[in-house]
């Protein structure tokens, strides 16, 4: 699969039609007429025109960002490190949380009282935290539910959080206590400088006990530490889920009592650190409002990144015992923490994009293709590392990409762009096809899987625009953070395409390495052995156990072109056929019972039945040619010819003629006397055909005798009509000769046995004696012997000799043989699809016979089809109702293929259960960087050759499987979920 390249050149027009003049030709322009007498302004205008001479050049390399990602990337910047919010899985959310959080600073600033200013903060902070518009979602939902009456229903797939009533009273209580824990401290404790003894210090001590404890908690959740070392206290060799689910017992209890460190015992120890502060009585300081606004918001909207910037500020104010330098004199605590934050970002990325470009380095030196090629650009980064690193820093205090072009050791700074790196709402766009219900079937159960492993904090620190990887069979799944607060987290699943590419193949097979390097360990281990694969840009963090469904592919040869199978099969046949009928007429009428009740209760119900040994007719020329194969189109026995077309050989007056749909007498219209008795008279009985409405076919005249006779009947048992069939499927279509020899293939013993399971009957007391009449009505038997034996004829065509593989593949896809039945059939889809129904569940019973031994007997059978009926889906993969099959989580899912490569066929088997899946971090600023220069590469190189080199696959930087996650047009994943919130509480 590659980028949509009609949609490609679309997004290219509008990339330079709109973003590149906007950009470069409409840049900025001082108009400095009344004031050239000040030398400065002067000297920047000239300055800026000889700036404005180089914006192409800039914008050409990537490094002048549009102003749309410009504008939206200020925003997330100014939110996150000056208001202390996140970043959004939205624009419109961006836009409208950026506005609330600067109207709170300001409003801030102009409170008169130095409580209401550390109350208002702290509430707003609290409620800014939360994610408002979700609750506010389930409120009207619950709301419009409760005004309507109806029964509560779940929300969509785990994509909208399940706000319930504990929920609210627990927000409630928290913002309750927080308040009250921050007016009581700041009016009533004393303040004064931070001491060793004073009780800002104290509280500073408690909190950096509190982060090494948290710290520890959260590295002994994940399988490395720090990435290097293996931790020793997570579970061994863990293949199955319930092996992991035993071992992993202890660490879930500890990663609950992290939690509640983190949700309830942090944030208020943070707050009285915060209010027992000495700057908060400095009131109508911007410096003041900005700072303690972005603090107390910190402390929920992100937990672990405040006590971390709080521990350090707290440490630095006890390390320094000098009060006048500019640390402790010009800068208040809020401020203070502001900074920390800032660098504490930007050492993060600093390492990531080192470790990226170190990363770049080995990938082309252990190429060893491109190894003559990238040798030269090698040498030159070692002797130019100072520049190097100048653009790495360059880069970090941007906060854009590091951008290395065709994936190569030569890097330039990328323009500055937002956490989500590609325009867009999240999750509107994916190349949609055959694989993409396998994601939607898995990702509810992941989210559920993902919210216990956040919550434990196996996954490591939660922050915007990190990535995971999963894996899982040839599954790869996409996790990015969109957003985080207080209790929860927003993300978008991405599926990659199954497709076994080259490329794809060789990266998921490093994939799988390092994966079971990690977590498929025997016992005999160094209990802290190192990572092996360090240098990857994916470190494994857990696993998850999932509902999802394994894909098994098994080889067919030595069953379905088994002699003894085969002849088999035509035996199964009948007997499936017949159970189907039965089960399916006993439901049709059980749901015909609910909607009428029987008029006329306890009188025998005529039906009109074409007899098999009344008057026979002499053998026609024209059946005897009619049935010969040599009159046939050739039904070629190869596996891919197209669907056979019929050629007719006859007049339409030649060709046999099919008696329509039959229907009831309507009761008063004829005497009842003259319905049993059987009357020589054929004008008479045509008359009586008239009298009940029944369509008869036009005949030639002369003809007339030659027509089978038809005489009307009734049932033997007044229960009979329970499982009648459909009236359009009484009429006949076969000669009656055939029809007879036929109907010796009819297993009565199994017909038999099939009506004494039933339990379709009103009554329980004389069921048992119902049974047992309806069992005795030859008529009923006769109704299912034709229904059945035509359909077995259709089903195998005029040779009834042993099916090949190809017939039992072309019928199996719903590709009938000709013959004399074909349109009868075809014409009542209904009886069409249980046919072909009764041909799948015969060709897996054939299979299941084959790989477990045979069927004792007939309850062993019925067990059986009866299992096929109620936990399988048998069918071919391309249906439209194996899809609904997955998304309703059927148990087992079966289909027939070929393979024409290897020459075999082939069966496929889902089964659903609860299965382990494998998920790593992926480091950051590679993904970013990588995407960085597939959008260089694609919008200004021009560049979208498929085969070109930085798409090709590598190990070590997972190329391939990094350009697929993008965004299209310029990535193609199969699947993108909306943003979906996940609650961590």
């Amino acid at each position: 699969m590659s980028p949509d390249v009609p949609l490609l050149n679309d997004y290219k027009q509008d990339f330079f039609l709109k973003r590149f003049p906007q950009t470069v030709l409409g840049g900025p322009r001082l108009k400095l007429g009344f004031m050239v007498n000040i030398p400065a302004l002067e000297q920047m205008n000239q300055i800026l025109h000889i700036l404005f001479i180089f914006l192409p050049f800039f914008w050409a390399l990537g490094t002048l960002p549009p102003p749309d990602a410009l504008f939206l990337w200020a925003m997330e910047q100014v939110l996150e490190f000056g208001l202390g919010g996140s970043s959004m899985s939205t624009h419109l959310r961006l836009l409208i949380m950026f506005i609330i959080s600067a109207g709170t600073a300001v409003a801030s600033y102009f409170i008169p009282s130095t409580v209401g200013v550390v109350l208002f903060m702290t509430g707003l902070g609290f409620l800014l935290s939360l994610n408002l518009s979700e609750m506010v979602l389930v409120f009207k939902h619950s709301v419009t539910r409760h005004r309507v009456g109806t029964k509560s229903n779940a929300l969509s797939s785990g994509s909208e959080i399940q706000f319930a009533w504990r929920e609210y009273l627990f927000y409630s209580i928290v913002l309750v206590l927080a308040l009250l824990e921050t007016g009581l401290l700041h009016h009533f404790a004393s303040f004064s400088q931070i001491s060793k003894n004073s009780p800002q210090a104290v509280v500073g001590y408690t909190l950096m006990i509190l982060f090494i404890i948290l710290w520890i908690l959260k590295e002994i959740q994940s399988i490395y530490i720090f990435g290097i070392f293996r931790n020793p206290f997570y579970p061994k060799d863990v293949q199955t889920v319930t092996l992991f689910l035993e071992k992993q017992t202890k660490l879930m209890k500890i990663g609950v009592v992290r939690r509640i460190l983190i949700n309830l015992v942090s944030p208020f120890a943070m707050i009285a650190f915060l209010s027992l502060d000495s700057s908060l009585h400095r009131l109508h300081s911007v410096s003041v409002s900005i700072g303690f606004t972005r603090a107390f918001r910190m402390v929920w909207q992100n937990t672990e990144n405040a006590l971390l910037e709080t521990v350090i500020v707290s440490a630095v104010h006890l390390l320094i015992s000098n009060t006048d330098i500019w640390w402790s004199r010009s800068l208040d605590t809020g401020i203070r923490l502001l900074l920390v934050g800032i660098m504490r970002d930007r050492l993060i990325q600093f390492i990531a994009k080192l470790q990226f470009a170190v990363t770049v380095l080995v990938a082309s030196w252990t190429e060893k293709k491109r190894r003559k090629s990238t040798t030269t650009l090698g040498v030159l980064n070692i002797v130019f590392s100072p520049f190097v690193l100048v653009f790495i820093v360059f880069s970090t205090l941007l906060s854009s990409p590091l951008l290395p072009l065709f994936t190569l050791p030569l890097f330039l700074v990328g323009f500055p762009r937002p956490v989500q790196s590609w325009p867009g709402v999240v999750g509107t766009t994916a190349c949609v096809c055959a694989d993409t219900v396998y994601y939607c079937q898995m990702v509810p159960g992941l989210t559920t899987a993902l919210q216990s492993a956040m919550a434990a904090g196996s996954l490591g620190l939660l922050l915007p625009g990190s990535h995971y990887l999963g894996r899982f069979q040839d599954r790869l799944i996409w996790i990015m953070i969109l957003e985080c607060g207080y209790t929860y987290c927003c993300v978008n699943i991405k599926g990659l395409e199954l497709q076994e590419t080259s490329c794809h193949t060789a990266e998921a097979r490093r994939v799988d390495e390092v994966f079971e390097s990690a977590f498929e360990q025997e016992e005999y281990v160094k209990l802290c052995s190192i990572n092996e694969h360090f240098g990857n840009v994916l470190t494994p963090c857990t696993v998850l156990p999932v509902k999802l469904y394994s894909d098994a592919r098994n080889v067919l040869s030595g069953i379905i072109d088994s002699h003894d199978n085969l002849k088999e099969f035509k035996g199964d046949l009948v007997k499936v056929l017949v159970w189907i009928l039965v089960q399916y007429c006993s439901r049709r009428s059980s749901m015909l019972e609910k909607v009428h009740k029987t008029e006329n209760k306890g009188k025998a119900s005529l039906i009109i039945l074409p007899a098999l040994n009344t008057e026979p007719q002499t053998e026609s020329p024209e059946d005897t040619d009619s049935l010969n194969s040599e009159n046939l189109d050739d039904w070629s026995d190869d596996v891919f010819s197209e669907e056979p077309t019929i050629k007719k050989g006859k007049d339409e007056k030649d060709q046999l003629k099919v008696l329509p749909g039959i229907n009831l007498p309507i009761p008063g219209s004829v005497e009842s006397q003259n319905i049993g008795s059987q009357s020589t008279n054929t004008v008479t009985e045509r008359s009586l055909y008239q009298a009940v409405a029944l369509g008869y076919p036009a005949i030639d005249k002369g003809k007339q005798e030659a027509m089978a006779y038809i005489p009307l009947v009734e049932f033997s048992c007044s229960h009979s009509h329970l499982l009648s069939l459909p009236e359009e499927w009484m009429s006949n279509c076969l000669p009656n000769s055939k029809m007879k020899e036929m109907s010796s293939l009819f297993p009565e013993d199994w017909y038999q046995f099939i009506l004494r399971q039933l339990e379709c009957f009103p009554s329980k007391e004389n069921a048992s004696n119902v049974v047992e009449e309806i069992a005795k009505d030859r008529v009923l038997k006769d109704f299912y012997v034709r229904a059945v034996m035509t359909c077995y004829f259709s089903l195998f065509g005029v040779d009834n000799r042993i099916p090949s593989p190809g017939h039992i593949l072309r019928v199996y896809s719903g590709v009938l043989p000709w013959s004399l039945a074909l349109d009868w059939l075809t014409e009542k889809p209904d009886l069409f699809q249980l046919a072909l129904k009764a041909f799948r569940y015969t060709l897996k019973l054939m299979i299941d016979k084959a790989s477990l031994g045979p069927i004792e007997d007939f309850k062993e059978l019925i067990n059986c089809l009866e299992e096929y009926e109620s936990d399988w889906y048998i069918g071919l993969v391309s249906d439209e109702k194996w899809k609904e099959a997955v998304l309703q989580e059927k148990p087992y899912l079966f289909s027939l293929g070929y393979d024409p490569n290897m020459g075999v066929y082939t069966g496929r088997v889902l089964t659903l259960q609860e299965l382990l899946i494998h998920v790593g971090k992926l480091n950051a600023e590679a993904v970013r960087g990588q995407w960085a220069n597939l959008s260089w590469e694609l919008l200004y190189a021009t560049n979208d050759d498929e085969e070109r080199y930085s798409i090709q696959a590598h190990p070590l930087l997972l190329r391939n499987l990094t350009v697929q996650a993008a965004d299209p047009p310029l990535g193609y994943p199969i699947y993108s979920s909306k943003p979906l919130h996940i609650h961590l509480v």
